[in-house]
């Protein structure tokens, strides 16, 4: 395991006091190791979870050529040019159960969606365009309507026995648990969750349901942190608020460390008097602090603390304190740090580019989240306007926003009209 000072090292140009934000990720990258363990679950509980081996498709999906639609069947070979065709309905193919008769040339077969294909047929006219006799035992085929093999399934066409259904390190979503469940599957070997402890620190700060007093303010940051690591799929260890007192600190990194894969505190990473969590992370573990160079979140300390009690160390996340940092850090580091450690191979939500309704201020030097509010002009185009002030501690406008402006890092300011990158909330918070 390489320590915090040779990752360091690698970053180009790194300087502790002006992080990039791409700095930082890389920092991330490096430090993080994914969780070995495994457990046996039921398909039923796997949503969210992450794949510990590749999932082989124990048989062929679909298992037979089969109608991809109501309709009726016939040998596509009878097909010409500009001719209707007349054929004989002699059955009918129901989805469950094969048809066990015969078709030859000149007759067809009525067939319900998913009703494996009689042999000698592979095409079906949809029950819309089919033309009856009177009786039903005569179909017109009309001309230049389908070519053969039209609106049939073929077997293995989803899947191959023996072929990679899902690899290793997926995380389960509703389409992968259909998926897996397609291939009659009842149980899944996944990663275990990573349980994430996390706690708020500050004398200035109050629990919920304790009487308001001059001067302090209630946690937010706590539940705000709860609610993103349970949409992410972690198991969290709340550890309630913590005072600006040296040993309760120490303490519950301790207790913290004992227990958890991952450590995020949030509040006391600055370079104030009474920001004792900086202290205690260099006393108890491998960490470094950094001014990133960022807005909002400037400071941030990651590292390790080990334990006797825990083969592995846990991670730490140092946060700073206003509500709207902690997201925005969050969502740009630790999210995609927690996703590794989760043993997750899908890399984090994709940028989307919309045009920006207004002017926004920046300077070269430093990565900017602003709060945005995404939608679609008359012409369907992505557009997206800020949701009014932009302060690190306002959190009421970050509940009006459906994503985050980011502004690179030596992006300067952007006119309206002009396209710039959008971090999409739906998926991540």
């Amino acid at each position: 395991m390489k320590s915090l000072a040779q990752i360091a090292e690698a970053l180009q140009g790194y300087d502790p006091q002006s992080l990039p934000v791409e700095q930082a990720l890389a920092f991330l990258q490096a430090l993080v190791e994914p969780i070995a363990d495994t457990e046996d679950i039921a398909l039923a509980d796997g949503l969210d979870r992450i794949l510990a081996g590749d999932l082989i498709s124990p048989l062929n999906v679909p298992p037979h050529d089969n109608s991809a639609m109501d309709g009726y069947a016939f040998d596509g070979a009878q097909i010409q040019a500009g001719k209707d065709i007349s054929l004989r309905v002699v059955g009918t193919a129901w989805a469950g159960r094969a048809w066990r008769g015969q078709a030859g040339p000149g007759q067809c077969v009525r067939i319900m969606t998913g009703a494996i294909m009689p042999e000698g047929l592979d095409t079906v006219l949809p029950q819309e365009l089919a033309q009856l006799s009177a009786d039903g035992h005569q179909l017109t085929v009309p001309a230049d309507r389908l070519a053969a093999g039209d609106n049939r399934r073929l077997q293995g066409e989803d899947l191959h026995l023996g072929e990679t259904a899902l690899r290793s390190g997926t995380r389960m979503g509703p389409a992968q648990l259909g998926l897996a469940a397609s291939l009659g599957l009842e149980r899944l070997q996944v990663l275990r969750r990573p349980l994430v402890a996390c706690f708020s620190t500050g004398d200035e700060i109050l629990s919920a349901g304790q009487a308001p007093r001059e001067g302090a303010v209630y946690d937010s940051n706590r539940y705000t942190l709860i609610g993103l690591l349970q949409r992410l799929g972690c198991s969290v260890l709340d550890l309630g608020l913590v005072p600006d007192d040296p040993a309760r600190l120490q303490a519950t990194f301790e207790h913290a460390a004992s227990q958890a894969d991952a450590i995020i505190s949030s509040g006391g990473v600055s370079v104030g008097e009474a920001d004792h969590t900086r202290a205690m992370l260099q006393g108890l573990g491998e960490m470094v602090f950094w001014r990133v160079a960022m807005r909002p979140g400037r400071p941030l300390a990651t590292g390790r603390i080990a334990h006797p009690a825990r083969s592995r160390p846990a991670i730490v996340f140092g946060l700073p304190g206003n509500p709207v940092a902690v997201m925005v850090t969050f969502l740009a580091f630790v999210r995609p740090a927690l996703l590794q450690l989760m043993g997750c191979n899908v890399p984090p939500n994709p940028l989307l580019q919309a045009r920006s309704l207004e002017k926004l201020r920046k300077k070269p030097g430093r990565t900017e989240y602003q709060r945005g509010w995404v939608s679609r002009n008359e012409q369907g185009q992505l557009q997206v306007r800020t949701t009014g002030n932009q302060g690190s501690g306002v959190l009421s406008s970050m509940t009006q926003a459906n994503g985050l402006i980011v502004l690179h890092h030596q992006q300067a300011t952007v006119q309206a009209g002009e396209l710039v990158d959008v971090m999409m909330f739906d998926g991540a918070i």
